[in-house]
């Protein structure tokens, strides 16, 4: 079912991710000679231009609509925050418990070591089931 998912959000939601792909460029285009060691910038300028561009509580939408859509049975309604949604070194984690275990998908958008901007779209997205 996760393969349904993730077929789900790249088909149904592309402009959402694509949206996520676009605030990393933005990050990305302030740091000197295109990379940077220093995780802080890039974190907390992606969850702000995240935010900015409201792509985290699209993105939450996605996610819930995609995860019905394949099947599962939510065990409540996600939020454009951690534990649901959350910003990372490597891009965006969201996540969701339902009654087989815990969905996560990971939308790669940065490398890490040094930080790059990397990934596209569909290999950019990861989609598993973690069972209990």
């Amino acid at each position: 079912m996760t393969d349904r998912l993730r077929r789900r959000l790249l088909d149904a939601h592309r402009p959402t991710l694509g949206t996520v792909f676009d605030c990393a460029d933005v990050v990305a285009a302030a740091w000197d000679g295109g990379a940077t060691t220093d995780r802080q910038r890039v974190v907390p300028p992606f969850r702000t231009v995240l935010r900015e561009a409201n792509a985290l509580e699209a993105l939450v939408d996605a996610w819930a609509e995609s995860f019905t859509h394949a099947g599962y049975e939510p065990s409540g309604r996600p939020v454009p925050n951690p534990p649901y949604v959350v910003v990372t070194s490597v891009g965006v984690v969201l996540r969701a418990t339902v009654s087989e275990g815990r969905l996560v998908a990971t939308l790669r958008t940065f490398a890490v070591d040094p930080y790059e901007r990397a990934g596209t779209l569909p290999e950019a997205l990861a989609v598993e089931h973690r069972g209990r």
